[in-house]
């Protein structure tokens, strides 16, 4: 599977073999599609129909008030979105009273299981005593950006936000003010959020603005996509750039875009630093899945690597709603000095629900449970486990999927559409069978109760027992068994 390559207190045990994977995952694309036969489709949209009638419902009236009928992309599903009502540890219930195995633990914060009641507690306290917000100064906006740079000793200052997609503008705008460049560098296939300047080259590299609809051509004029784990492609484009406004930032997720859906070879990491020290750009780490998953370090301190600024997401909040933001190096940090009147490298951010007292006693607790009960450790290890039995699993059927895991974040790729190449002529005519075969796993898999990140991610948390474990085994085995070639 994989060579040992330790990383201090890290959630990863193992790092993936990546050469091996990508000559797997080749061999996905480039072998027939084996996806459900439309007889196991058939009675898995009757499990639906007999035993989902409330979600069903309850979507419909929602696509009469809601665009696309969900609030938030996480939620979409075949037949249809599936309508939760509880959430305990390592499981969900639904409105009709299934329950089903939580691998999505909320697009990945909730390290702890799901609804974690110490963390509650506390929450709870903090209501009684002041309410969400006030808009003044609380004790534990302090007391989290401390122990953040207590487990991130980067991370000198942190400004939070209302969520990921604005820590990526902070960075993004903090980035060239700091260094009076212009263009920023992301990796093709990464998703940063969804504000004007990085909707560009999503989930398939190569991409460009094909999602960019409603953003005007200028908005992405300075933004540039290269092709995951290409250090040679990122020195020549940093040359480039050099003459024609300097670059800003590059931005990446350590681990790979989509959370290592295009794994990063090991080294790759350390080459960008150090092509960014050479070059005048910061180096922007995206921890929004990573932070504190991986370890209380993140990624940063599994790979032993010092950025410029790191983003943050829902992981600063334990999973709590309006959490995210941006840390980092002092004098990077200090464009962000409040005030009302914005002078020299001033960048102006806000927020009126930013830092509200709720999201950061969460948060606070939340990290301070992690590293006593060592959550990402044993979130790591279900997820090693988890991936080694779905390896044997595959092996057994003799099936071409790919699984492979960083941690706690685990990919099950049975597809391969996210790793179609654009290059390739039959793109266009693999795209939609793969893409439909994808939401098909994803439906049997939550017939047979494991809910999952699109088919397609897994992540675990330390409530997942090796029985949890075993019983999601058990579950992803009945769906491979149906599983067959198609013409």
């Amino acid at each position: 599977m994989s060579s040992d390559i330790p990383g201090s207190g890290s959630a990863i045990s193992q790092y993936p073999d990546v050469p091996a994977i990508e000559q797997r995952l080749h061999r996905l694309v480039h072998s027939p599609l084996h996806a459900l036969p439309p007889d196991a489709l058939a009675r898995y949209r009757a499990w639906f129909e007999q035993h989902a009638a409330g979600s069903r419902a309850l979507a419909a009236e929602a696509e009469q008030f809601i665009p696309g009928g969900v609030q938030h992309n996480l939620a979409l599903g075949e037949p249809w979105p599936l309508a939760v009502s509880g959430a305990d540890g390592a499981y969900l219930t639904d409105v009709d009273g299934n329950q089903y195995i939580d691998f999505l633990q909320a697009g990945g914060p909730t390290v702890l299981g799901s609804n974690y009641g110490p963390v509650r507690e506390k929450v709870i306290e903090l209501l009684a005593a002041c309410g969400p917000v006030t808009g003044m100064l609380h004790e534990y906006e302090v007391k989290l950006a401390k122990l953040i740079h207590d487990f991130m000793p980067a991370v000198q200052r942190f400004r939070m936000l209302g969520s990921g997609t604005e820590g990526v503008m902070a960075a993004v705008r903090a980035a060239r003010a700091y260094t009076g460049n212009a263009h920023v560098i992301k990796i093709g296939g990464a998703y940063h959020g969804w504000s004007d300047q990085v909707v560009y080259g999503l989930r398939i590299p190569g991409t460009g603005t094909l999602e960019a609809t409603g953003i005007p051509a200028g908005a992405l004029e300075r933004t540039h996509e290269l092709a995951p784990g290409d250090t040679d492609a990122l020195a020549a484009l940093l040359e480039k750039l050099a003459e024609d406004g300097g670059t800003a930032a590059v931005i990446v997720e350590p681990v790979g875009p989509e959370s290592g859906t295009y794994p990063a070879p090991h080294g790759y990491n350390a080459a960008v630093r150090e092509l960014c020290d050479r070059h005048g750009a910061l180096l922007v780490f995206d921890e929004v899945v990573t932070g504190f998953r991986l370890g209380m370090g993140g990624a940063q301190g599994y790979y032993g690597l010092v950025p410029d600024l790191t983003v943050f997401g829902k992981c600063v909040a334990g999973g709590y709603p309006a959490a995210g933001g941006v840390g980092g190096r002092r004098d990077v940090m200090d464009v962000f000095a409040g005030g009302l009147t914005a002078a020299g490298k001033r960048v102006f951010v806000g927020g009126t629900l930013s830092a509200n007292p709720l999201s950061c006693a969460a948060g606070y607790h939340a990290l301070l449970e992690m590293d006593r009960t060592g959550a990402p450790a044993k979130a790591g290890a279900a997820g090693d486990r988890l991936r080694a039995g779905l390896d044997a699993l595959i092996t057994a059927r003799d099936l071409p999927y790919v699984t492979y895991n960083f941690g706690s974040i685990v990919h099950l790729h049975t597809s391969g559409v996210l790793h179609l190449c654009l290059d390739d002529p039959d793109f266009f005519t693999e795209l939609n069978p793969r893409l439909d075969a994808l939401g098909h796993m994803s439906m049997a898999f939550a017939a047979e109760g494991v809910i999952t990140l699109a088919g397609s991610r897994i992540y675990t948390s330390m409530a997942d027992t090796d029985e949890v474990v075993d019983q999601a085994l058990a579950a992803f085995d009945r769906v491979f068994a149906q599983a067959q070639a198609q013409a």
